[in-house]
């Protein structure tokens, strides 16, 4: 036998065995990703053409590394807290930023308020822009603020990270907050339970934006509006934090103004809004 053959033929088990259950594990995901809600196990076997008992052995690694969450009362799966994260650091990378200063300074300058661009990490929302304006009274200018580049704050009390959670399904909320102990407050303020966050997502969703108001910092209050990629998936969220008790314009306006930022980012990004959003 010679060398070639010897390679080939020692390469061909891990080839045969190994790519075959990659491929299907990122089909996997790909299907729960793509479904509103959760996924029996039977249901994937049948869309994806996959044996039963392949797809239950895959699905019980996935759980075990947390890409996927499993709902013992539906019996059925959804994605986990890790498939966000890889996402979510997927949208860390500079273009996202680079296309999104212009529109944040614009917008900061419009307001005369702080603006932010932000993502979701798990449960958290991570600010990756924070544009002041240059000129003219800040509505904020005496209030010091916590969301600072890189910083990480509860996604379920922020503007930001609402506007972002408010498109996620039940599954995947569940797999973000598995436990009462998940919806932890700032200011004594906000969502104690998950049905409650889920009520208050989904008027979120209804509106097209989100309003938290002394609940990161007493005194005060954000808006945040998403914007989204080709699949419609929310990539990022706009929005910007001003004292309640101050502001050179209404709520309306400042929405107004970070809807049509978000549009222009959707634009930038090649992405197209939720025809229901």
């Amino acid at each position: 036998m010679s060398e070639r053959e010897v390679t080939t033929s020692s390469s061909s088990p891990a080839a045969s065995s190994t790519s075959p259950a990659v491929g299907r594990a990122l089909d996997i995901l790909l299907h729960l990703a793509g479904r509103p809600g959760l996924v029996r196990a039977g249901a994937i076997a049948r869309d994806l053409g996959i044996p039963r008992s392949s797809v239950y052995h895959i699905l019980a690694v996935l759980v075990e590394r947390g890409f996927v969450t499993y709902v013992a009362k539906e019996q059925a799966y959804g994605l986990g807290v890790s498939s966000f994260e890889i996402g979510s650091a997927y949208l860390r990378h500079e273009p996202l930023e680079r296309i999104a200063r212009p529109i944040l300074r614009t917008l900061s300058n419009r307001l005369g308020q702080t603006v932010h661009l932000g993502i979701l990490y798990g449960a958290e929302t991570v600010y990756l822009l924070k544009e002041r304006p240059t000129t003219g009274r800040s509505g904020d200018v005496d209030t010091p603020l916590v969301t600072d580049i890189g910083v990480r704050l509860p996604a379920h009390l922020t503007a930001n990270g609402r506007a972002l959670l408010s498109y996620s399904g039940e599954a995947q909320l569940r797999a973000l907050f598995p436990r009462p102990g998940s919806l932890i407050t700032r200011t004594g303020k906000g969502p104690r339970s998950l049905p409650e966050l889920i009520a208050l997502l989904a008027r979120d969703r209804e509106r097209g934006w989100s309003e938290e108001i002394e609940l990161v910092s007493e005194g005060l209050r954000s808006i945040g509006v998403a914007a989204f990629d080709h699949n419609e998936h929310p990539v990022a969220a706009l929005s910007s934090t001003w004292h309640r008790h101050y502001s050179r314009h209404d709520v309306d306006e400042v929405r107004e103004a970070l809807q049509e930022g978000a549009t222009r980012l959707t634009s930038a990004v090649s992405g197209r809004a939720p025809r229901n959003g």
